[in-house]
């Protein structure tokens, strides 16, 4: 067993092994700590758009969100645009308070209601937040239009004491929030499915390319570098429509749903695998083997900032503004987009189109810009001629 373990110790590919397993460690706890820093504190980040139609008691609570909220409160005038904003992601609920809201505080026997819409096509962690949000705005309305209540009840002059606290105790569920939910997410396997479909798409590209990176090499002089890399683009291609398709067939037949249907998932999944393998490839190209670290941290990096996890909203000002360069976030909103609420990916299918035109066109200027050792063959011919 010594020998053995001598044996294998003496050979690079086990010292390699070992790093790589440490970089992981490495990698992934400086950039998640880092990453992660602080998302508690960049709830000022998310944004509420808040519309107020009762020009009495909606202007009073309209007025308290914003002084207290620890939010960005936007004031809409029109529901249906905020509906929209809500819809493309640029804002995380809708607060509606409406027109007759003051008349059934008034009114005995009825409640005020306050209106919530909360977009579920986005990570779980905002819905469960924005639900914590609506809840203690209720509360906190609830409180204030108690209060008014009661103060005008105990002005009334001469009223028996117990008579006064049957009514305080009648008001004291006085406004009422009511949630509505656009593009619904059916249990927590759908939920996840943007996670892991550019988890396991990114991963799997990036051990494709390390293979075929080694397979290039064991290559040698044989075939021209531009043989081989034409070569490689075409097996990129040709196997992210196959793999895609598996992906999307295995995520659909086992319960995943798809609002825009089992064609548009497949295509922009092509799409994005496609550009995980151009986008590893490049550092391979470019550093060989070594390409493979580059790999780790894009991984780490992504996983972070692509808001499949943890909206992107509440990361730091560096990983929002790196994310903006990744493939991974694009391809997690053109999916959520497709999943979710059927609305197709049309602008993050574009953003990907140029990520992978640069990472393909860099990868040629590298191809280009390497110089390949003449083969011994031609070397020995060449002097032959010489002489």
């Amino acid at each position: 067993m010594l020998e053995a373990l001598q044996a294998y110790m003496k050979k690079p590919a086990t010292i390699v092994g070992i790093v790589t397993a440490m970089m992981f460690q490495v990698i992934f706890s400086i950039i998640w700590m880092t990453g992660y820093a602080g998302v508690t504190d960049n709830t000022k980040h998310l944004k509420i758009a808040v519309v107020n139609e009762d020009n009495a008691m909606g202007v009073k609570v309209a007025d308290q969100l914003k002084a207290n909220m620890p939010f960005q409160l936007l004031t809409e005038s029109s529901y249906d645009t905020a509906k929209q904003q809500l819809e493309h992601r640029e804002v995380q609920m809708v607060l509606h308070i409406p027109a007759d809201f003051s008349k059934q505080l008034q009114t005995p026997g009825q409640k005020g209601q306050i209106e919530y819409t909360i977009n579920e096509s986005n990570p779980a962690l905002i819905k469960s937040m924005m639900q914590g949000v609506a809840n203690g705005v209720t509360s906190t309305v609830n409180k204030e239009a108690v209060a008014a209540g009661a103060q005008a009840v105990l002005t009334q002059a001469n009223m028996p004491s117990q008579q006064a606290q049957g009514i305080a105790q009648g008001l004291a569920e006085k406004v009422t929030g009511q949630f509505e939910y656009t593009n619904p997410v059916s249990g927590m396997a759908n939920q996840m499915i943007p996670m892991m479909l550019v988890l396991a798409s990114f991963v799997g590209a990036m051990i494709m390319g390390m293979n075929v990176q080694q397979a290039t090499m064991m290559l040698g002089h044989k075939v021209s570098k531009w043989s081989k890399f034409a070569a490689r683009m075409i097996i990129n291609v040709v196997s992210s429509i196959f793999i895609a398709l598996v992906g999307t067939s295995l995520v659909l037949s086992l319960g995943g749903t798809s609002a825009g249907g089992f064609v548009s998932m497949w295509l922009f999944q092509a799409l994005f695998l496609l550009t995980f393998m151009l986008f590893s490839q490049l550092f391979l190209i470019v550093f060989g083997m070594a390409g493979m670290l580059f790999n780790i941290t894009m991984l780490s990096v992504q996983l972070v900032s692509s808001g499949a996890m943890v909206p992107r909203e509440l990361l730091s000002d560096f990983y929002l503004t790196l994310s903006g360069y990744l493939p991974a976030t694009y391809a997690v909103k053109g999916i959520m987009n497709i999943l979710f609420s059927g609305s197709g990916a049309t602008a993050e299918a574009g953003s990907l189109a140029v990520i992978l035109v640069v990472c393909g066109a860099l990868g040629a200027i590298a191809t280009g810009l390497r110089r390949e050792a003449q083969a011994a063959p031609a070397r020995a011919e060449a002097g032959l001629t010489r002489a």
